[in-house]
């Protein structure tokens, strides 16, 4: 399921960059992965997370997408670095040069660490098994534990 988010990321990605929003390239990247959230959303809660869960499934679902929020975030960091600390763009880098820094930071780096993030907080906060739902921390056995 990642490698098809990622691919749709960057398809998105490099379509509305090359097309529609040349000047805007973090807008596109947060489009790209806005639409690739929303997939991931339908594949995890079918496949990755089928047998965890129990929550509503509204109540998932803005779970899911508070943590996505937070991914998004996360994921345009290094691009915007790239883009307007390190100042990789057109004209004072090569279009070729351009576009592999934005594939660097936009679709390596920032997905690898919006990936990071969102694996941790969807089994943490999202996709929970069903007895985490109801241990609440002064009764986990982990608490005892410390």
């Amino acid at each position: 399921m990642g490698a098809i988010t990622f691919v749709t990321t960057v398809a998105i990605f490099f379509g509305l960059k090359w097309t529609v929003l040349p000047a805007n390239p973090v807008t596109a990247n947060i489009v790209a992965v806005l639409v690739s959230t929303i997939l991931s959303y339908i594949l995890n809660s079918e496949w990755s997370f089928a047998e965890r869960g129990g929550r509503p499934k509204h109540h998932e679902a803005a779970l899911f997408f508070g943590v996505a929020g937070v991914g998004i975030v996360l994921n345009q960091i290094p691009l915007w670095i790239s883009r307007y600390a390190l100042d990789y763009r057109t004209p004072d880098v090569s279009f070729l040069a351009e576009n592999i820094a934005d594939f660097i930071s936009g679709a390596i780096l920032g997905t690898l660490i919006a990936t990071a993030f969102r694996w941790w907080a969807m089994k943490r906060f999202v996709f929970v098994t069903s007895d985490a739902q109801t241990d609440s921390p002064l009764e986990s056995k982990e608490w005892e534990h410390h």
